[in-house]
């Protein structure tokens, strides 16, 4: 082993002692040990302190307590910025992983021939110990992420942060201004700045879904959504919405969450100051407030009333 770790696994932790100790049980079986372990832990008290020090950890484990609690995502910079590996695995302390050969699996993806800088997997998820999704990429989605990864806009087809390995390269950070779209995001510009990306459809992590997450308590308020879809398409540009895929979900996500008027959007958005919402928005706000609701909720109608939308629009803004 050099002094360097050829991954570090970032834990950001947060109080939740029995699902830590699960993840860092999966972290001692593992066959690959060249690796780091670095907590930070954003827990206002110290019972995560307490359990890590009486803990028989057989690889190098360091533990940091945040003074001032940074919150999501900043906690998960935190780590990073404390890691010393190559490569940055950052693991959620729901999350573990699913077979004792799991990082022996990235250290091989890592080592692929070619400069891909970016890797994942396939998952699992588990809400109360049974399984309830699993997610792998399609060979669709697989090619619309070769050609551009903003197409990550209309669907998160990766997954969670937990079932990523990227270089630490300390140039793309998680905004800390996101929650709902902040993996999305960070993909996202991570591509950008090191295209290429290895991945397996094997599941090598299992991922945990519980009432405590944040991804749960901000799923359906639009309070949230909104404003951060906003943002990433300001961040992505509006020329990702000249692909109908990504049309039609920035059309059902404003149907979905019932922004009827264009004063509603400029309200939701993140930035006031700096207040322009993107022209298709405005043309598909224009078509849902002239279609009576009921009839927007019919899947196959809403499908060709966007369709129709998309053309037009796209007829009458070639440039």
């Amino acid at each position: 082993m050099t002094d360097q770790p050829f991954i570090s696994i970032c834990i950001p932790a947060y109080n939740r002692v029995n699902y830590l100790e699960r993840l860092l049980d999966s972290i001692g079986s593992q066959t690959f040990t060249d690796f780091e372990v670095v907590i930070t832990d954003d827990s206002p008290g110290d019972q995560v302190r307490r359990f890590i020090e009486q803990y028989q950890a057989g690889f190098p484990l360091h533990y940091f307590h945040n003074g001032q609690p940074l919150g999501t995502p900043e906690n998960w910079n935190e780590s990073i910025r404390r890691s010393q590996g190559q490569w940055i695995k950052i693991m959620h302390d729901d999350d573990w992983f699913a077979s004792p050969d799991s990082l022996k699996r990235f250290y091989e993806l890592c080592n692929m021939p070619g400069q891909a800088g970016f890797i994942f997997c396939g998952s699992e998820t588990f809400e109360d110990g049974k399984i309830v999704f699993r997610q792998t990429i399609s060979r669709f989605n697989e090619k619309l992420l070769e050609k551009d990864p903003r197409n990550l806009f209309y669907l998160n087809f990766i997954g969670p942060p937990s079932v990523v390995v990227h270089r630490n390269n300390r140039q793309v950070w998680y905004d800390k201004r996101m929650k709902w779209l902040v993996d999305i995001d960070f993909y996202i510009r991570f591509l950008q700045c090191s295209p290429g990306f290895h991945f397996t459809r094997e599941y090598l992590v299992n991922v945990g879904f519980n009432e405590q997450q944040v991804t749960k308590m901000v799923f359906h308020n639009k309070e949230v959504v909104i404003p951060e879809n906003l943002l990433l398409l300001q961040k992505t540009g509006t020329t990702i919405l000249k692909r109908v895929w990504n049309y039609d979900f920035a059309w059902r996500l404003l149907r979905n969450y019932r922004i009827r008027d264009k004063e509603e959007l400029y309200r939701l958005h993140l930035f006031k100051e700096e207040v322009k919402v993107p022209a298709p928005l405005l043309h598909i706000l224009k078509a849902q407030k002239r279609i009576p609701p009921p009839l927007l909720r019919i899947g196959p109608v809403s499908k060709i009333l966007m369709l129709f939308n998309y053309c037009t629009y796209h007829l009458f803004h070639r440039s």
